[in-house]
């Protein structure tokens, strides 16, 4: 064996050259490479929220050669746990169901967690995993564009400290920024002359003091206003709370588990002593997650028309809804839709309808005419004078980019858009090549785990890499005809479900009747089971040097060439032994 020592000691043999004529007819066949290379891939990240954060992270646990960066435009991390800041802002759903799964949080302090209590969590898992050296923050990306001849995404960036701006490129583009980031203050007639304090939701002024007897108007009955107006009840003289609809405010997900565990429906606390239980019995804390998060996996039914979970569910809503305005019973005409539960958005608003019966709180269905310098002017004629006017009116919905992103040919992914803003499973868009949407358009959910959604969706995208590496493919984009086909499926989809009803939502872009833009057509689960395999046959591929049978290389290994070669594969935890026939 000494002569094979010899030869590999000196590494692989070199390929003879071949005549000229020969080498020309062999081009693009026998790559220059390994099969098992990994070429150098840059990927780019817009934002630095949950999305972001849990790129950073898989994408270095899972892809080699790898360079990444994410640009955020804020001073920190954290997307929608950073930005919303307002009282009483926190998760409508199961604190210990929306974390990573392999990050759980044991002292999670109540049941619903708070704002600045997720944003600390994630800050956690940031330092944890040593994120920040990958994080660029007060960096706004204001453009994207495809480079056709070079594959590469070309990316404009302002600093926001300094003014600057300077460009950056890569091979893969993954938008994070979320579908409720462009916040928007509402078209109301004279809102900007008014003289008192004006807020946003989603810019909430932590400076101002609203404790020292200040009459204060909530715009809005979603999610955030739901929020607002128990948060703000204690310190203030009084609330006019302005409903332009009525909505359904739903039961507290997994009552039975809160009951056990926390100190009844009106405080969401965990005892020190549950905190210390958990952080001490894993297994204990194991059988509470999975007893939440099957509860909340369990719903789906509640979404399809005609289904006896939607029939139960509306006399459930009606009945709690009636037992929590208990003090004030009147108000159920005002609050009780026509529309089903599910419809817009649900939360269970803890607070919230035992806040409306509060003698400081008044509603108002009255449209609003106009704001004048004191306060707002409704269609009844009334004049109400406040303090200050909190805008509880959401974002910009209708999934336009902030910022010019040009694919092939120039083309603006607004202009794809204009018409609906169509994409494959939610991820891509044809024309857009190596560019990935994380919770892109019908990727929200109107029930189940939207934490296991996005790790799901981070996955897929570090498969897509992963082949890009393997294969040896320069670009790819979904194929036209998968993304009408997507299209099709939702439409049809959607028809027999209740988010189709007859309410205003920011499901189908903030219309009544517009297309279902928002939302997943399916449950939890079955969005995790899309993402779980790729269809590499719905993306269409161009390959380095135009070769597509170059990802099988030349012919060696990277082991072999680097004289590293062993037989792991012969250790019996690298063998799938079959199962033995029954005696």
């Amino acid at each position: 064996m000494e002569w094979l020592s010899r030869v590999f000691s000196s590494g692989p043999v070199p390929v003879q050259s071949q005549p000229e004529t020969a080498a020309a007819e062999s081009k693009h066949v026998v790559e220059d490479r390994s099969i098992d290379e990994k070429r150098p891939l840059r990927v780019l990240v817009i934002g630095a929220g949950i999305s972001g954060i849990l790129s950073c992270i898989r994408f270095r646990q899972r892809v080699q050669n790898l360079e990444i960066c994410i640009y955020d435009k804020n001073e920190d991390i954290g997307g929608t746990w950073f930005e919303n800041r307002y009282p009483g802002c926190a998760c409508d759903i199961p604190a210990h169901t929306y974390q990573a799964t392999f990050e759980p949080n044991k002292e999670w302090s109540s049941f619903y967690a708070s704002a600045p209590e997720i944003h600390k969590y994630w800050k956690h898992v940031v330092e944890k995993y040593g994120c920040m050296d990958y994080i660029k923050l007060k960096q706004e990306v204001t453009s994207a564009t495809w480079d056709d001849k070079r594959s590469k995404w070309k990316l404009e960036i302002r600093d926001l400290e300094s003014g600057s701006t300077y460009k950056d490129e890569g091979n893969i583009v993954i938008q994070g920024t979320g579908s409720l980031n462009n916040w928007k203050w509402p078209q109301i007639p004279g809102l900007h002359d008014f003289k008192g304090k004006l807020l946003h939701s989603a810019r909430w002024d932590e400076k101002y003091d609203y404790s020292k007897g200040k009459r204060v108007a909530v715009i809005g009955n979603g999610s955030s206003g739901i929020q607002i107006v128990p948060g703000i009840l204690p310190k203030v003289t009084h609330i006019d709370h302005y409903m332009r609809s009525r909505t359904w405010v739903s039961p507290t997900f997994a009552r039975d588990h809160i009951e056990k565990h926390g100190k009844g429906e009106d405080n969401f606390h965990f005892s020190a002593e549950d905190i210390e239980g958990f952080k001490a019995n894993h297994e204990e804390y194991q059988k509470f997650r999975k007893g939440v998060e099957l509860e909340l996996q369990s719903i789906h039914g509640a979404t399809l028309n005609g289904h006896p979970m939607q029939v139960g569910a509306q006399e459930a809503f009606i009945e709690n809804m009636k037992r929590r305005l208990a003090k004030k019973p009147e108000l159920i005409g005002d609050l009780i839709p026509s529309f089903p539960p599910a419809c817009r958005r649900l939360t269970p608003g803890p607070g919230y309808l035992e806040a409306l019966t509060n003698e400081k709180v008044e509603i108002v269905r009255s449209e609003i005419n106009k704001v004048d310098e004191t306060g707002i002017i409704t269609a009844d004629g009334q004049h109400r004078p406040v303090d200050a006017i909190v805008c509880a009116t959401g974002f910009d919905t209708t999934c336009t980019p902030r910022f010019p992103i040009r694919g092939r040919n120039g083309r603006l992914l607004s202009e794809r858009w204009r018409k609906t803003p169509e994409t494959y499973i939610s991820v891509a868009t044809d024309g857009f090549p190596n560019y990935f949407i994380s919770l892109g358009p019908n990727a929200a959910l109107g029930e189940g785990n939207l934490l296991l959604l996005i790790e799901k969706e981070i996955d897929y995208f570090t498969e897509c890499a992963q082949k890009i590496q393997r294969d040896n493919i320069r670009s790819m984009a979904p194929r036209t005809d998968a993304v009408h086909r997507f299209t099709q499926y939702c439409d049809e989809y959607f028809k027999g479900t209740v988010f189709g009803g007859n309410c205003r939502s920011w499901y189908k872009g903030g219309t009544e009747d517009g297309r279902i833009i928002a939302l997943w057509p399916g449950s939890s689960l079955h969005a995790m089971k899309v993402f779980k395999q790729p269809r590499w046959e719905d993306f269409d591929y161009e390959y380095v040097n135009d070769n597509p049978f170059g990802w099988i290389g030349d012919g060696w290994t990277d082991n072999e060439k680097n004289n590293k070669i062993n037989v792991d594969y012969l250790d019996d935890d690298q063998i799938e032994f079959p199962a033995l026939g029954e005696t």
